[in-house]
């Protein structure tokens, strides 16, 4: 779908390479720029589909290559701090001097202003100081972060890969390109409206606090660890799904289960369906409880997840070099896309170089 959009990466960590790697997946032409002093010798799964490309960008030949490839190029991804690539005579002006049209995309923690953006930081603390953090996990225990997913790729990668593309098409309308500061706090903060709307749906009972909503303390919508350790969720939250629920586990004529959105008797509630459900593995459960409208699933680890029935109908996982991945999302017109190899450290220097100082060869597919 993105054939024909052509994308210099200026490789970081995290969610920036992560947003090129989206990016190649669903068909745009990538040229990853990797340090030189960085070595051979690894297998970088988040650079499938992409061209890597060697340099050192503190040298005059390593600048004019990332300015000889954005001259046709349509997007620009960095992770730098704020003003590193203005020092190193890379930044927007810098670019967009060679091409107007440049969408420069900018991927950070803290943004590009503010009081904390030249401070160090990683996804959990920008997820925390967000707010983002605050109602993961139970109320009785610390917050606990599913690691990168909140921050790094949910409120990092993918509001920049959106901010990039609609950069491209105002740029195809004006000829003008323009720069995506793209802050996992302002993602990860962003991602939290649909939260915030619970609250005036008494989710949140009168504030914010731990312990005190629907998903720390009901005893319909959470996690329960099973007789042989493994977990499983539940998330009967409408009348219909919850009374199904009632049925399959015969409490449907408990009067103690009748009220469910008598919050008094949540703990009392919860406390049984911990006992309950620590009765039965998760297996028995999943039989009982998977493929209705309980709103149900099993709580599964990666390698056990590429080999769910769904899972594989959908052909979500797939296996090169004896390394577990995920294919291209989203999808269209129901084709499943499964992205391009994973190249060599600097496997493409050279093809890239002799292709620049060619005049009449193009760098771009």
């Amino acid at each position: 779908m993105l054939s024909g959009i052509k994308v210099v990466e200026i490789c970081g960590i995290g969610p920036g390479p992560f947003c090129a790697m989206h990016l190649a997946d669903l068909g745009a032409d990538v040229i990853a720029v990797e340090r030189a002093d960085q070595g051979a010798g690894r297998t970088n799964l988040i650079n499938r589909g992409k061209r890597s490309v060697a340099a050192d960008l503190k040298s005059v030949e390593g600048r004019e290559l990332v300015l000889r490839l954005i001259e046709d190029a349509d997007i620009l991804i960095e992770g730098m701090r704020p003003g590193v690539m203005e020092r190193l005579g890379l930044g927007p002006d810098d670019c967009r001097a060679r091409n107007p049209r440049l969408v420069f995309g900018r991927m950070t923690g803290w943004g590009q202003h503010g009081p904390m953006a030249q401070a160090a930081g990683h996804d959990n603390n920008y997820i925390a100081l967000s707010g983002a953090l605050y109602h993961n996990g139970g109320g009785s225990e610390p917050p606990s972060t599913a690691i990168t997913l909140l921050g790094d790729i949910g409120g990092g990668a993918l509001y920049l890969a959106v901010g990039l593309l609609a950069g491209v098409l105002n740029a195809r309308q004006t000829g003008q390109g323009t720069v995506v500061d793209a802050a996992i706090l302002d993602g990860s903060a962003h991602m939290m409206q649909l939260m915030l709307s619970t609250r005036n749906a008494g989710f949140f009972g009168n504030g914010f606090q731990r312990g005190n909503n629907l998903h720390d303390s009901s005893h319909f919508y959470s996690t329960y660890r099973c007789a042989d350790g493994e977990f499983i969720t539940l998330g009967s939250i409408e009348p219909q799904f919850y009374g199904l629920l009632l049925d399959k586990l015969g409490l449907k004529d408990d009067s103690r289960f009748a009220r469910q959105w008598d919050d008094k008797h949540w703990s009392e509630m919860h406390s049984h369906f911990v006992e309950l459900f620590n009765t039965r593995t998760r297996a028995q459960w999943c039989e009982l409880l998977e493929y209705t409208d309980v709103c149900f699933a099993p709580v599964l680890n990666p390698g056990e997840a590429a080999l769910h029935p769904h899972n594989v109908a959908r052909q979500v996982y797939f296996e090169r070099d004896d390394m577990l991945q995920t294919v291209a999302a989203p999808r269209f017109d129901d084709k499943v896309v499964v992205p391009g190899p994973i190249p060599a450290f600097g496997e493409h220097t050279e093809q890239v170089q002799a292709a620049l100082s060619d005049s009449a060869a193009s760098v771009w597919r």
